[in-house]
């Protein structure tokens, strides 16, 4: 290939290059704390974590960059997935991003994890405005465009409180918490009435189904963290109801497994991961031999689904598939 084709094949995957690549953090961040909560609480090797976590930041740079000469070099195209109704959604990826490298920098260094967790959470709280004013005045919006995805902006504000408090900033915590949980209700509310009544999810989008696990899984480890470790019937509800979710979905494990890769299949990702960490969390509290088997069992789940997606992006990152216009 030559020199000039090889710059117009950069050029045009970096012009087409989705905003949905920002899922990847959230996905390898929550396995990185995964792991890292495994080698607390199921006395597994803190270097694995530790490795992960170099993969979550390596892969976080490498996003980061390539999206931020992607708005130096084509801001027509960003501003076009920006105004996108569904594509939108994905933007606070970024801001989550940061917030999960935060917790999970928390024991290599505090003044890192401060700063990541500061402009994370401003950010995601700029994002969240943004996004609900366009809901709220913009005629674009229709019932099609409503998928498990429109919880990225809202209920991302209930992670927060994970990082927030060890830094000591409970009250803005409760704020952001609140702003999660209350908006979680409304939003599934609105999604499930697109499920029953509308025309149902295009294949792309049937893996973000599995975002509907993380808002109760994160939830309860930040109502965790906010409560002070107390394990009391609010937090069992959060769980349970993440643990149902999981089970609705794993039911239909033969549905999933016949979609053909898209970057979509990242939503499998982070809410497997957050619902792994739950399982750890509740094991940690009761020491009910199920949810140690439960625990360990999620964490495998969860290596082994981010691992298989790593590699199919990696394949499909060179082949090029992940780069068209839609």
């Amino acid at each position: 290939m030559s020199q000039d084709a090889a710059s117009a094949t950069s050029a045009s995957r970096l012009q087409h290059m989705p905003v949905a690549f920002f899922a990847m953090i959230m996905g390898t961040a929550g396995l990185t704390l995964s792991w890292q909560k495994a080698s607390h609480v199921l006395g597994q090797p803190l270097q694995i974590s530790q490795l992960l976590l170099i993969l979550a930041v390596c892969l976080f740079l490498t996003v980061v960059i390539s999206y931020g000469l992607k708005i130096k070099r084509f801001p027509e195209m960003v501003l076009k997935e920006f105004n996108h109704p569904i594509k939108i959604s994905f933007f606070p990826a970024f801001s989550i991003g940061m917030l999960l490298i935060s917790v999970a920098t928390l024991e290599v260094s505090r003044s890192l994890s401060l700063i990541l967790w500061l402009a994370g959470a401003a950010l995601h709280l700029g994002f969240t405005i943004h996004v609900m004013t366009q809901w709220i005045h913009h005629p674009k919006f229709q019932v099609q465009h409503s998928t498990p995805a429109w919880f990225i902006p809202v209920v991302g504000n209930v992670i927060v409180p994970i990082a927030g408090v060890e830094h000591g900033f409970t009250e803005i915590s409760w704020f952001f918490f609140s702003i999660g949980l209350v908006y979680w209700l409304v939003l599934k509310t609105l999604i499930f009435n697109r499920f029953l009544f509308h025309e149902p999810l295009p294949e792309k989008l049937l893996p973000t189904l599995f975002i509907l696990i993380a808002p109760p899984a994160v939830g309860f480890i930040s109502y965790m963290k906010l409560n002070g470790g107390e394990l009391d019937s609010f937090a069992r509800v959060l769980y349970y109801a993440a643990l149902f979710l999981v089970l609705l979905l794993s039911s239909q494990i033969m549905r999933f497994a016949k979609i053909r890769f898209y970057l979509s299949w990242w939503a499998y990702s982070f809410p497997l991961a957050a619902f792994s960490i739950a399982t750890q969390t509740v094991y940690a509290q009761t020491g009910s031999i199920g949810l140690l088997l439960l625990s360990y069992f999620s964490l495998i789940v969860c290596t082994l689904v981010i691992g298989l997606l790593l590699y199919k992006t990696f394949i499909a990152v060179r082949s090029g598939d992940l780069f068209q216009p839609d």
